[in-house]
């Protein structure tokens, strides 16, 4: 079949070719989920008809340039449909039917059992449920406030995942921003994996919910092709997001399966798909490219590297590294692709010095971290380079965003000030004593961790330009100036703050502890014991060669402190790179092996034994075992 086009009544042949398209989704879900052995073929079948008529009538894509600046995007918050996605992308004629059915879920195959962006046509990773849809809205805010672009953003979402709160955070976002470019389609089918749903088939519990959130509801027969139509047409001329919440059926089209519990996640035996197949009318090979969309371009163009000046500090400044952070987010808003997210802790990350710079690329997401970092994942979609930012504690609220990220293999930069023991009175509720486990477990990720507002900004301004999740560890207090401005830093480096050849062991630290490791140096060497002090800010990947050569010099007397618990974080670091060595370095590890109270920030790292006298003691011991 040519391209159509939307508007209009359907005629009778349009509708019989919606209803055989619909056909066509659900048995090639079928074929490919029982020649795999796994998958979802009910899940899909259900929202067939929504993505028969949504891909032949109103998905404005060329399929041919998935780059395109004005392509719809399309999300299945609903993964597990992965098979409905390849069909619908074998109607579209980007996938072969043999591809479809003999390798979907298969070893080396990019149809893998959920959908990532190894195909050009996925924009996010999905399959952890309640993720697609505030994905979705970074796409959309993207295409309003930044692209200027009359792009849809569509997004399936199954019933099921209507009870995670970041699907609320999303439509609350969604209409607080206005975004009318945005339609999520609730695939209501009463069955959860083990039974029915929350609300089963209770539209109107649903359409409550969404009009409390800001958004307009349209309540739909998900299987009448026309009614499927005209709510597809009003979206696009709303003045707020839309959701269309369709009663479907689980297993639609096969009459054995239809509204059956416990057919989730399992494919049709061989003889009941062919029973299947027949049922629904045979095997078909039908063609539906949908409309292309208008050939317009970004309002923000990206010409590549921009100047940026980064600020300077003099040495006698005592600066946080949270407020270095804030100021080179400024500079890097020279570069028109830089935006900033933050969670309504903007006065303390220091963000709000871009949005007072910015204030068009800047967006709030309020306490709403999964939202947030949801947002970032979206943004990066359409080629910006997003900084969000919030205290380091709240970032694990949004790990399961920050670990689908990776998979979606999401360009985004993450900020958590106030952390460990050192933000003081506030207690333990708000100290990060996680974070650089959480970070470097992340695949792919960066995690950098500076020790004065030179090593700061230098390293904001490499986060911009590093490829994944990159994770930036600030503090709370005002430290000295360690580095002039000729001082240059890298992805994978450190520095070595104090040295000699004769050095007896090495201390080991990065942010609040560097200062505490380079005070205690200064004591060791007052009783006659050298000490080389090296600031490890590049967490991961982290300066091997600079460990081997200070344990070579020191004989393996290496001491690692930390502001965070000993498991996962500088200390797990370094053994994880030096435990393969020939002969492996001795390593003391001074951590915070406790629940810390409130108190004053030098109080709290007494108590936690990463203070320098604390660090003065585990080196002479060291160095007194021989």
């Amino acid at each position: 079949m040519a391209r159509t086009t939307t508007g209009g009544k359907l005629d009778t042949d349009q509708l019989a070719f919606l209803a055989e398209l619909g056909q066509q989704l659900r048995v090639d879900s079928i074929r490919c989920s029982t020649h795999a052995g796994s998958g979802h073929p009910t899940s899909s079948m259900s929202a067939a008809d929504l993505m028969a008529v949504l891909l032949s009538r109103h998905f404005r894509y060329d399929w041919n340039d998935p780059e395109a600046d004005n392509n719809d995007h399309l999300i299945f918050s609903k993964g597990h449909a992965s098979p409905l996605l390849y069909s619908m992308f074998k109607a579209a004629g980007v996938v072969s039917d043999k591809e479809l059915v003999e390798t979907y879920r298969q070893f080396g195959s990019k149809l893998e059992g959920h959908p990532t962006p190894e195909l050009p046509w996925v924009d996010v990773a999905t399959g952890s449920l309640g993720q697609g849809l505030p994905d979705g809205v970074g796409v959309a805010l993207a295409g309003r406030y930044l692209d200027e672009l009359p792009f849809h953003v569509w997004v399936l979402c199954g019933d099921s995942e209507l009870a995670e709160g970041s699907i609320w955070e999303a439509l609350d976002k969604a209409a607080h921003y206005g975004l009318s470019n945005l339609t999520a389609l609730f695939d209501v089918n009463r069955l959860g994996q083990r039974g029915p749903t929350e609300f089963g088939w209770e539209l109107d519990a649903y359409r409550r919910r969404v009009e409390a959130f800001g958004c307009a509801a349209l309540e739909i027969d998900g299987h009448d092709d026309a009614e499927i139509d005209e709510a597809l047409t009003a979206v696009r001329d709303a003045d707020r997001p839309t959701v269309i919440i369709a009663r479907t059926v689980k297993g639609k089209g096969f009459s054995e399966l239809e509204d059956k519990e416990g057919w989730h996640g399992k494919p049709l035996p061989e003889d009941m798909a062919q029973r299947a197949i027949a049922e629904l009318g045979g095997e078909r090979d039908l063609r539906s490219d949908g409309p292309l969309p208008e050939r317009l371009r970004s309002a923000i163009a990206r010409p590549g590297k921009a100047t940026v000046e980064l600020p300077r500090y003099d040495k006698a400044d005592k600066v946080a590294t949270r407020k270095a952070y804030g100021d080179a987010l400024v500079a890097l808003g020279a570069r028109p692709e830089v935006v900033a997210l933050d969670g309504e802790v903007s006065n303390s990350t220091h963000a709000d010095e871009f949005k007072k710079a910015y204030p068009d690329r800047f967006f709030e997401m309020f306490i709403a971290e999964q939202q947030m970092v949801a947002a970032a994942v979206g943004m990066s979609v359409r080629g910006y380079v997003p900084f969000a930012s919030t205290f380091a504690a709240f970032l694990s609220r949004a790990y399961d965003f920050i670990r689908m990220a990776a998979i979606s293999r999401a360009n985004i930069r993450l900020s958590g000030s106030h952390a460990g023991s050192e933000i003081g009175a506030d207690g333990p509720s708000q100290m990060a004593l996680e974070d650089l486990a959480a970070m470097r477990a992340v695949s792919g990720s960066t995690v950098l961790y500076p020790s004065d507002p030179v090593s700061a900004v230098n390293l904001v301004s490499l986060m911009a330009d590093t490829e994944g999740i990159v994770y930036i560890r600030t503090t709370r207090g005002g430290y000295p100036v360690l580095y002039g401005p000729d001082d240059r830093f890298a992805i994978g480096g450190s520095k070595v703050v104090r040295s000699h050849d004769d050095d007896s062991v090495a201390l080991i630290g990065a942010g609040v502890t560097l200062h505490a490791c380079i005070e205690a140096a200064a004591t060791l060497e007052k009783s006659g014991i050298r000490a080389r002090v090296i600031d490890l800010y590049s967490v991961k990947p982290v300066d091997v060669d600079t460990l081997r050569e200070a344990a070579r010099v020191t004989s393996g007397r290496l001491l690692v402190v930390e502001d965070h618990y000993p498991q996962g974080g500088i200390g797990a670091a370094v053994m994880e790179v030096l435990s393969n060595e020939p002969h492996p370095p001795r390593i003391a590890h001074l951590a915070v092996r406790g629940t810390p109270g409130s108190g004053t920030s030098a109080e709290l790292m007494d108590w936690a034994g990463i203070s320098a006298r604390h660090i003065v003691e585990g080196a002479r011991g060291l160095v007194t075992a021989g």
